[in-house]
């Protein structure tokens, strides 16, 4: 899993903080710290902090298992 968050349109509303305090942390009252690869155990959290987001600031990338798909050959 890759979590990136747009800290430009971050508001440090926190939500993602409470939801999920092992992927986010607010520093100071508006700077937001995060994980950009949180483990497995987070996930549930993680996902729950992403949609709860007021600005949906949190992308969440799930990448295991997901294999590209092969390029046919001309």
């Amino acid at each position: 899993m890759k979590v990136v968050v747009d800290l430009s349109r971050c508001q440090g509303y926190a939500q993602c903080a409470f939801l999920a305090p092992d992927a986010f942390r607010m520093h100071g009252e508006e700077a937001l710290m995060y994980n950009p690869k949180p483990d497995d155990v987070q996930r549930e959290q993680v996902l729950r902090a992403a949609a709860a987001c007021p600005l949906q600031a949190i992308l969440v990338d799930q990448l295991e298992g997901q294999d590209a798909p092969a390029e046919a050959s001309p």
